[in-house]
């Protein structure tokens, strides 16, 4: 593939750009911290007693049927190239029955012209999709009419909130009063017409925040473990062009960590696994772990990049794999793997 930032150069807004440069640069992936998914025993069944076409992906989520349990994460939006990325991208999750979430858009809400950068509903009239704001927003000043108006105007059908302090420290001018954010969170979402996602950005849900927001209300938790990419590092390379503090950007709750900690934390409240997930067997380790879905992006950017062909072909691949791991276990479909999460 031709170099896909060339082509962006001139059209992406120069934060958005140098996020989508960092995170295509190895430097952005966490070094020393693993998801620990690989360490996630997966049983291998020589005689599986099922056809490897017959087993069954299928899930429901939030209201809405999806092919397999597996959503595109929040990437990018805010200029006209970015929209590119998320067209392709929601073709990508029309033609595969899959889910997506969109990038912050606190842009759209702040700079109305860039709404067109997150509109794909009229090229995904059947996907689940959600909006994404920053926590720290509504404590700036938003509340449920911005939260509404994120969703309504890209016909979403729910609302992810994303909580990222370690990322906000070392951006330039991030958002750093954070007191109070939980008790506004618990307000705030009992509010909304709508199903509402906690998630973080790659750090990882710690328990203490997951049981301090149990009684909120939220549909769903992202995890967002550490161990693929880390937005302290990203962060680090957009203001320096290097990471100067890497122990800082190591910082986080790995995701299979983080998955058992939310288990245990908040009984039964349905969980998202994000954070280096990279192929199908890690997807259905953190099945396994009790995920209902997981969530990539990472490993998307470059495919959408180049054309909604490009993804599609990578999630065709992701799915598929996903589909052996489940074959070569003996789970007939995700539920039997959520029986016997460990």
């Amino acid at each position: 593939m031709s170099d896909p930032l060339s082509a962006l150069a001139s059209g992406l807004p120069a934060r958005k750009l140098r996020h989508i440069e960092a995170c295509l640069r190895p430097e952005s992936q966490y070094q020393g911290v693993s998801t620990g998914l690989e360490a996630v025993p997966w049983p291998y069944r020589a005689l599986p007693e099922l056809d490897l076409d017959a087993v069954d992906l299928g899930v429901t989520f939030l209201g809405r049927r999806l092919r397999a349990p597996v959503l595109i994460g929040a990437m990018t939006g805010g200029a006209e190239r970015a929209g590119r990325i998320n067209r392709h991208l929601a073709t990508a999750a029309q033609r595969l029955g899959l889910g997506m979430m969109l990038g912050s858009q606190r842009v759209m809400l702040e700079q109305p012209a860039a709404a067109g950068s997150f509109q794909v509903r009229a090229l995904a009239p059947d996907i689940l999709l959600l909006g994404n704001l920053g926590g720290a927003q509504f404590l700036l000043g938003y509340g449920a009419q911005e939260a509404v108006r994120a969703v309504h105007e890209v016909g979403a059908d729910g609302l992810a909130i994303h909580i990222n302090p370690l990322q906000e420290a070392l951006q330039a001018g991030g958002d750093t009063a954070w007191a109070g954010l939980g008790r506004r969170l618990r307000a705030l979402v009992p509010e909304l017409p709508f199903p509402v996602v906690l998630k973080e950005v790659g750090h990882g849900l710690d328990p203490r925040t997951v049981r301090a927001v149990a009684g909120a209300g939220f549909a769903a938790l992202d995890v967002a473990g550490a161990g693929g990419t880390s937005w302290a590092r990203v962060e680090a390379l957009v203001r320096t062009g290097e990471v100067r503090c890497p122990d800082l950007c190591e910082l986080g709750v790995p995701t299979a960590e983080a998955l058992r900690g939310a288990r245990q934390a908040a009984p039964g409240t349905p969980l998202i696994a994000s954070g280096g997930i990279r192929s199908g067997l890690d997807a259905a380790r953190a099945l396994r772990l009790g995920a209902e879905v997981v969530a990539v992006a990472r490993p998307l950017l470059e495919p959408a990049l180049e054309s909604a062909e490009a993804a599609e072909a990578w999630l065709t691949a992701f799915v598929q794999e996903l589909r052996v791991s489940l074959f070569v276990g003996g789970f007939a479909d995700v539920a039997s793997v959520r029986a016997a999460s460990d």
